[in-house]
């Protein structure tokens, strides 16, 4: 059987290194097999049979370099968890044989997750253009056409410690497809057990803040090279509607939500404002009580306006489509989720004085993450310092969050509506208007955001993450379909 492969796995205990090596050899078509350390690590794991690559990074750029150069194999696999593989049979065939009859640059597929000794199936998605994300989920193990992986590095001009695996991608999928293969090919072991709502700000720890940066670069080279890099150049935006009585009005969609809503309101009904407010509460056909509170809040402030939808089949976006569209609407729209709270009383005055300062269409603040009871979670003040005036609307096409709280000015976001979902719809406006106008940022904590058991996304299954991050890609997909479009109607 011809050896087709090159192979390199992370250094690890010697124990799992054994297991690895023995299912990759199994195969019977791997040529060579590359253990990947550190440039000053010392090493006792002794096969002669197994050759080490020394760098500064399993996923830096001079990793990436020596793997090119150390290939000799019409493929290279990497598997990048330091954990024991165990490939099924005839898995690599598979994956050669899909890569050989497309010609894809890349491929990879489902697996089985072994957490706390516990088999289960884990499905990935496809990769589609807007699959831009730094932690798109391809699994541990994919295999590359070694023609591909080269065009790749040598195309990569910058050296990074964090983002080269990113950055190989990145350039493959300007040439080459990148398949998924929805077959479940091999058993990897996952050691991170946290539930998907402890998982979902790990990219704006500012702990990761020197990655981010790495990514940030990576990112915006691949969308310069594709076309889909705007400049930062807005178009200008004036205050001067008249039409609307309040000036701002803070919108609330909320379903069963009967022990956070007083909590929300009450941090609305506090605000000082130099400017009419009022808050629009969207509650859509709640069962647990909230209606009652709600209604109870109403006749003791005529500035909440509670709506009931006629309709029964909205989403989060479809109850923010009937806030905007009220005749009550201000001309600043505010966002507050029903689990939620502003910090302090003086939040609205700030975010509609961020709108005229910076001349913008949408604010973005900042927030802090705490638990039901209002005490501090990591980590911490949520600030999304990674969105910037220079690159911040094509840095949005890599991250997975704009941040909160969020504010529109209202003509604008009627002018396009909010996709009646009740994920990323959030995100799917955001990315649209940073695509003409500017999104204007205040740093500082408006917001606390709780985590408790009663978050939508606290506890998802696999299949609901991939539904979310499917989405989300599909947003990013048309959004970079649409600024290429632009870009193109610019220079012609």
């Amino acid at each position: 059987m011809d050896r087709k492969i090159t192979c390199f796995i992370q250094l690890s205990d010697n124990k799992s290194l054994e297991s690895t090596v023995t299912s990759l050899n199994n195969s019977g078509i791997v040529s060579r097999i590359i253990i990947v350390a550190g440039k000053d690590t010392t090493v006792d794991y002794n096969d002669p049979e197994v050759d080490y690559l020394f760098c500064a990074g399993f996923s830096s750029t001079s990793a990436v370099k020596k793997m090119a150069l150390m290939s000799d194999t019409e493929y290279i696999l990497i598997y990048s968890k330091p954990h024991p593989l165990d490939l099924g049979k005839h898995a690599l065939m598979r994956m050669i044989s899909v890569c050989k009859n497309t010609g894809a640059g890349m491929v990879y597929s489902d697996y089985l997750e072994n957490k706390n000794n516990q088999l289960s199936p884990h499905p990935v998605i496809d990769y589609q253009e807007g699959s831009l994300r730094d932690d798109f989920n391809f699994g541990s193990v994919v295999l590359y056409k070694d023609s591909a992986f080269q065009y790749a590095y040598k195309k990569m001009e910058r050296e990074y410690r964090f983002a080269g695996l990113y950055d190989l991608r990145l350039k493959i999928s300007q040439r080459h497809s990148i398949i998924h293969l929805p077959e479940i090919l091999y058993t990897e072991t996952e050691s991170d057990i946290r539930k998907s709502g402890e998982k979902q700000s790990d990219f704006v720890d500012p702990g990761n803040r020197k990655v981010q940066i790495e990514m940030e670069e990576a990112c915006t080279d691949h969308l310069k090279r594709i076309n889909g890099w705007l400049k930062p150049e807005f178009r200008s935006i004036s205050f001067d509607a008249d039409n609307f009585e309040y000036e701002a009005s803070v919108i609330i969609p909320v379903k069963n939500r009967v022990m956070t809503i007083s909590d929300a309101i009450k941090s609305v009904i506090s605000q000082k404002a130099k400017f009419k407010f009022n808050m629009i509460v969207i509650d859509n056909h709640s069962t647990d009580g909230t209606t009652d509170l709600v209604r109870a809040f109403a006749k003791k402030d005529d500035r909440l306006v509670h709506i009931i939808p006629e309709r029964q089949d909205l989403g989060i976006g479809g109850c923010w489509n009937e806030g905007i569209f009220h005749e009550k609407c201000g001309k600043f729209a505010i966002q507050l989720d029903s689990d939620d709270l502003y910090i302090d009383n003086n939040v609205i005055n700030r975010i509609v004085e961020a709108f005229y300062e910076q001349q913008c269409a949408m604010v973005v603040g900042s927030y802090k993450m705490v638990n039901f009871d209002l005490d501090d979670l990591p980590p911490g003040l949520i600030d999304h310092r990674e969105w910037t005036p220079e690159n911040g609307r094509n840095n949005a096409l890599r991250i997975n969050s704009l941040g909160a709280p969020r504010a529109f000015y209202t003509p604008v976001i009627r002018s396009m509506g909010v996709p009646n979902v009740s994920y990323g719809e959030d995100y799917a406006v955001g990315l649209a208007i940073s695509r003409h106008y500017r999104i204007g940022r205040i740093y500082e904590p408006l917001y606390l955001c709780r985590r408790w058991e009663g978050n939508t996304d606290a506890a998802l299954d696999v299949n609901k993450m991939n539904a979310h991050n499917l989405y989300k890609d599909r947003l990013r997909t048309i959004e970079l379909l649409a600024r290429i479009q632009l870009n193109k109607k610019i220079t012609e």
